[in-house]
């Protein structure tokens, strides 16, 4: 909603790129109306992190704790003083053990030690640290893994980002070369009556016509009619907006219950039903928009029961273990 500049970058110092990235993080973490919060705690993080270089991605490293910090109600001092009990996003315990290098002058001390707990943080470059690749021989894996179709871009793009490359791969086996379709039509959809042109190949272009969209049937499916090249084409299509698939979740009550500190996907679960584990063992991560924290044990503890599966999406507080 920003039209025009503002002397407040000089506040809070948030880059050009990162600002217009924020509000679609704030929304997809439920804080879309705390805009106004998050770049004062985007202040306070700066300056607990020693008014760092804010470049991508260490700026980024600042607005993931910014907004976690919103999300739980955080303050300043909360962070010095009740660090030891706090899961700090994945990304800044990255940062304070060294994956993005040094900074000048080094880190806060008092904060790496909150921050990283038992983790031992580099001293020297980052590079250091990484195990040597046989690239020739890792590339024929990838393809035996991924297919035999993809080149040794696609291998160096999912060396880098694996776990990116294989949600880009799942989606383009599933839907096609969306990258085709005019940008508009992409995120918005097409109007009633509303012609294209898609380039599906050099010399190869083919005219889509949206003529018309039925009604929801008690499946939830609505029936398209299209032209295709002139021809009238129809499919079915699920509208997830048709019915409410909204599931509630328990939320913590208890003592004996572990949640979830901000709302995204528990995409990741290390634990099973049964299983001791000991103080800062890590339990599960919680993913939203480019920003991963694991939730770790905050004592000893041994799990009673696992409530949600990997994959469910979850809001601030749902239960996600059940402990003895």
């Amino acid at each position: 909603g920003l039209l025009a500049g503002t002397a407040e970058v000089y506040q809070h110092e948030i880059p050009g790129g990162q600002y217009s990235n924020l509000k679609p993080q704030a929304v997809s973490l439920g804080l879309g109306d705390k805009m106004e919060e998050i770049k004062k705690a985007y202040v306070d993080v700066n300056e607990l992190f020693g008014d760092i270089v804010k470049v991508t991605p260490s700026s980024k490293v600042v607005g993931d704790l910014a907004l976690y910090m919103v999300s739980n109600n955080f303050t300043k001092d909360d962070i010095i003083n009740k660090g030891d009990a706090i899961n700090f996003p994945e990304s800044v315990i990255s940062f304070f053990k060294g994956d993005l290098g040094q900074p000048p002058g080094g880190f806060p001390v008092k904060l790496q030690k909150v921050v990283l707990k038992d983790v031992k943080p580099y001293t020297d470059l980052p590079n250091a640290h990484l195990k040597p690749v046989d690239l020739e021989e890792e590339f024929k894996k990838f393809q035996l893994q991924k297919g035999n179709e993809l080149q040794f871009t696609d291998f160096l793009s999912w060396k880098f980002y694996p776990k990116v490359f294989d949600e880009y791969l799942d989606f383009t086996n599933k839907y096609g070369d969306v990258s085709v379709l005019p940008t508009a039509a992409f995120f918005y959809g097409m109007k009633n009556n509303e012609e294209l042109l898609v380039e599906i190949g050099k010399g190869k272009t083919i005219i889509i016509r949206l003529l018309y969209i039925g009604d929801a049937d008690e499946n939830g499916f609505r029936t398209v009619y299209f032209r295709l090249n002139g021809q009238t084409r129809s499919i079915d299509v699920a509208d997830k907006k048709a019915k409410s698939r909204k599931v509630a979740n328990l939320k913590v009550t208890t003592e004996n219950q572990i949640g979830t500190p901000l709302q995204g996907m528990l995409s990741r679960l290390f634990i099973k039903p049964g299983q001791s584990v000991l103080h800062n063992t890590p339990l599960f991560t919680i993913e939203a928009m480019k920003m991963e924290t694991t939730i770790t044990a905050s004592r000893n503890l041994t799990v009673k029961q696992v409530i949600l599966p990997e994959g469910t999406f979850v809001e601030t507080d749902d239960v996600v273990l059940m402990i003895e």
